[in-house]
């Protein structure tokens, strides 16, 4: 008996998602950033052409308290991309590497972050966990350092995002303070309006259920699927984002996530902006809410649109592999732990 277990586990071991069934022993956390912290600014998906977004980068983490150290290759260029795969992966491993950095951030999205995954040295940031952030591209990076090593891990604005009050303050409440708060959209802002008209939020399935959080960019999430990168979501909360994408291929996305049976894992899901998601000239399509309801409906489970999350201004920093708890008729994330120690 004890043989054919262990062949049952060798033959399990060998699955294609036999990696997200393998869960580690709680969520490892960085240490919360402080005024005066050093972040590692690295790029590691696109080129950044222009010195002037490198220096206002530096000068908004300046702003925020912080000492900027930036990666060697930094302003590297190869294509469209911040440098080679080895070039973007050294950066990324020198800045948990070195202990005088206590953070790091990448400068900018684009593309390019599934490329160079094989080449990040987990076991190095298993050994010096640090914040990490970006969202984006950088949804890849984000979960694969998450699934390979535990350490929560951060889809928050990158360092070329415009810091304003909003960002600003869910950023330093997870990051700095390590509060656990309720990310909610703003309500009642109404200007001249009668109504609110935006940040709405819309339950497209009730009630309340919690788990880790996991998830970012629709479209990098799906490149990823049946890597060794790819999420847990066995139970978990899931959260959505993408920007200048036709529906039809969002249909495509999800249908990715359905067939690989990722969505009918899940606890909830958190549709955050599908900025610029349109049909499209030409094509005949379903719209969104049609798409949404679609494949989430039937997973009876909690859902809510609208988060602020994605590529808009104001944003929320979510801490990808969190304990939350999900409200779809409030349509409200409640953190549960603190994200940093």
């Amino acid at each position: 008996m004890q043989l054919d277990r262990r062949h049952l586990l060798a033959a399990a071991a060998a699955l294609p998602w036999a990696a997200q069934a393998a869960s580690p022993v709680g969520p490892l956390r960085a240490p919360r950033l402080k005024e005066g912290d050093t972040l590692g600014l690295i790029s590691p998906a696109n080129a950044t052409f222009e010195r002037e977004p490198l220096d206002t980068a530096v000068e908004a983490l300046q702003a925020l308290g912080f000492r900027v150290k930036l990666g060697q290759h930094v302003r590297a260029r190869h294509g469209h991309l911040g440098g080679t795969d080895a070039q973007r992966a050294a950066d990324l491993n020198a800045m948990f590497a070195d202990p005088g950095v206590q953070g790091v951030i990448a400068l900018t999205g684009g593309s390019g972050g599934t490329r160079m995954l094989p080449l990040v040295d987990y076991a190095q940031i298993r050994r010096t966990p640090k914040f990490f952030g970006g969202f984006s591209d950088l949804t890849a990076l984000v979960n694969a350092i998450h699934q390979q090593t535990g350490l929560i891990t951060f889809h928050s604005p990158v360092a070329g995002s415009e810091w304003n009050a909003f960002s600003v303050e869910h950023f330093k409440a997870l990051v700095m303070r390590a509060e656990s708060p309720l990310l909610r959209n703003p309500q009642r802002e109404l200007g001249d309006n009668l109504v609110q008209t935006q940040w709405r939020t819309q339950t497209l399935r009730g009630g309340k259920a919690r788990g880790p959080l996991t998830g970012g960019n629709l479209t990098v999430l799906t490149a990823m699927a049946g890597s060794a990168y790819w999420p847990r979501f066995q139970g978990a909360i899931l959260f959505l984002e993408d920007i200048n994408e036709y529906i039809y291929r969002v249909d495509r996305m999800l249908s990715t996530l359905r067939l690989t049976g990722a969505l009918n894992q899940v606890a909830g899901v958190v549709l955050g902006q599908f900025t610029n998601c349109n049909p499209g000239e030409g094509y005949g399509t379903l719209t969104l809410d049609e798409v949404f309801d679609e494949y989430l409906l039937p997973l009876k489970v909690p859902v809510y649109r609208g988060a602020m999350i994605g590529h808009i201004k104001r944003k929320f920093t979510v801490p990808v592999g969190a304990l939350a708890e999900i409200d779809g008729d409030a349509g409200t994330l409640q953190l549960l732990q603190p994200s940093v120690v």
